[in-house]
């Protein structure tokens, strides 16, 4: 019987890194990363346990792990690779779901001016990704494999939680697409760009801020976490796309 397939999740715990963990669970042995939460990390755990392998009683052991890494410290990530190929032993699909923000008033150039905002979003929602790539790409080209990168409708149209939010948001994606080309032809690069989702993050905008988000899209609802989580999926799954960005935003964009 051929091994089972590995997927690393980073920030993998809550929102829609846990939901991804959950759409994969049937098909993947999962390597989940988390900052700090470890007890939500082990309750997550126990509900992976609950999903039933496709292959049953020989699905392989461990089918799911946790590691705690920073993914804004470079040897921090490249450890996280290391212990996800000592656990399991391979790396076929990696989701580079971590990301970080401080919520201003995108329209106010003055709260766009932060140096720390700009440096931290571009350490968080650029550089990790790069750096997680370049951690994993060996093992990746070894099984022909999937990176998959969370970046936002804010990348795609000016918008979002904040100015350096948005520009380094749209970087995402074009480093997904300049990775696309790099690492072909074994490894297929994307990117996945939601639009406001009500995790615990999306609920903290408010009531109003929420209803004028609804509004502005097309379908007239929000996309959901397993709407973007199905998607992830796909693009996880799928051998023939690669250097695309797939928008789930309901339409906001258009």
């Amino acid at each position: 019987m051929a091994a089972q397939k590995v997927a690393l999740i980073t920030a993998g715990t809550a929102g829609l890194g846990a939901q991804i963990a959950r759409v994969l669970a049937p098909d993947f042995r999962l390597a989940i990363n988390y900052a700090n939460n470890t007890a939500r990390g082990q309750t997550l755990i126990e509900e992976l346990h609950k999903i039933p392998s496709t292959r049953g009683q020989a699905s392989q052991e461990p089918r799911f792990s946790l590691f705690q890494a920073d993914v804004g410290d470079r040897p921090s990530l490249q450890n996280l690779v290391k212990e996800t190929i000592n656990t399991f032993g391979r790396l076929d699909v990696v989701i580079s779901n971590a990301g970080w923000t401080r919520v201003t008033n995108f329209a106010n150039l003055d709260e766009g001016m932060v140096d720390e905002d700009w440096d931290k979003c571009f350490l968080y929602n650029v550089k990790a990704h790069l750096w997680l790539m370049h951690a994993a790409k060996s093992y990746l080209e070894e099984t022909e494999g999937a990176f998959v990168t969370t970046a936002s409708v804010a990348g795609v149209k000016p918008s979002g939680s904040s100015l350096p939010y948005s520009v380094t948001k749209a970087a995402a994606i074009h480093l997904s697409k300049a990775l696309a080309v790099i690492c072909s032809p074994k490894i297929r690069v994307n990117s996945v760009s939601p639009g406001l989702l009500l995790t615990d993050w999306g609920l903290s905008f408010g009531e109003e801020k929420i209803e004028k988000a609804t509004q502005a899209t097309k379908l007239k609802r929000l996309a959901t976490v397993e709407d973007v989580a199905d998607q992830v999926r796909v693009l996880a799954t799928t051998r023939s796309i690669t250097g695309q960005n797939l928008v789930v935003d309901s339409g906001t964009s258009m």
